[in-house]
């Protein structure tokens, strides 16, 4: 039997004003290197077949020339401009790969600003994704979690043991993802107000499809606060990048 094929999104859209920085989180430097680097050199030396980046439109020119062309990074048949939110870029990036009539049968759609995804996520993931056709990394929360009301006074302690802190990749099969986010954008178009922070959302409010949780690692942090670079800092050395 054929090997499947795989497609990765890697979102590099964001403005993370969180950072308190006039550049992009995605676009800070890492060890000399932008953090969106490493999420890319994970992919490109992973079993994904093809790279598509989405990324704001007046970064296309740097990605291609800093990035992909600098660090010979062959894997990336397009980039392209994102969305307002989050989830008008992923249908961009999905847009890309029917443009450029990608054969993958599996799509891997991962935050540029995760740097340390790794080879043993990616695995678990597609793993994961070709026995339930969508699945998502993630951790068990370490912390006992509230929920508050508006008044922030706490009204609900849920069971730790069940909450899990989600990261990405979130990983699904292509068919399948793409006609769930056809039918979202379109609900959109219609006049409905959408509300939705990652895929796994999107695949639950509009499908049937039970989302499967992978293990991640807590490592793979997304870079979102100062404090969040300077962990990251800590990892780099780790790793020796």
């Amino acid at each position: 039997m054929a090997k499947p094929k795989y497609a990765a999104i890697v979102l590099s859209a964001g403005r993370g004003k969180r950072m308190n920085s006039t550049v992009p989180k995605q676009y800070l430097l890492l060890n000399g290197k932008p953090v969106l680097y490493y999420s890319l050199l994970a992919f490109e030396k992973s079993m994904v077949d093809e790279i598509i980046l989405v990324t704001g439109k007046e970064e296309i020119s740097y990605c291609q020339k800093e990035i992909i062309e600098k660090y010979n990074i062959k894997k990336v048949k397009a980039i392209v401009s994102g969305g307002k939110e989050r989830y008008h870029s992923v249908f961009c990036g999905l847009q890309a790969l029917e443009k450029e009539e990608s054969t993958a049968q599996y799509v891997m759609i991962h935050d540029g600003a995760r740097p340390f995804i790794d080879d043993a996520i990616i695995e678990r993931c597609a793993q994961g994704v070709e026995k339930y056709k969508a699945c998502v990394a993630g951790m068990p929360v370490k912390d006992t979690i509230k929920i508050a009301d508006e008044d922030l006074f706490a009204v609900q302690t849920p069971n730790r043991s069940n909450v899990w802190m989600v990261q990405t990749p979130q990983t699904f099969e292509r068919t399948m993802i793409w006609d769930t986010y056809k039918t979202i954008i379109a609900e959109e178009q219609s006049g409905k107000t959408i509300s939705v922070t990652d895929d796994a959302m999107v695949v639950e409010k509009m499908t049937d499809y039970k989302v499967k949780m992978i293990l991640g690692s807590y490592e793979n942090i997304k870079i979102t606060t100062p404090e969040d670079l300077q962990i990251a800092q800590l990892f780099c050395d780790k790793r020796q990048y």
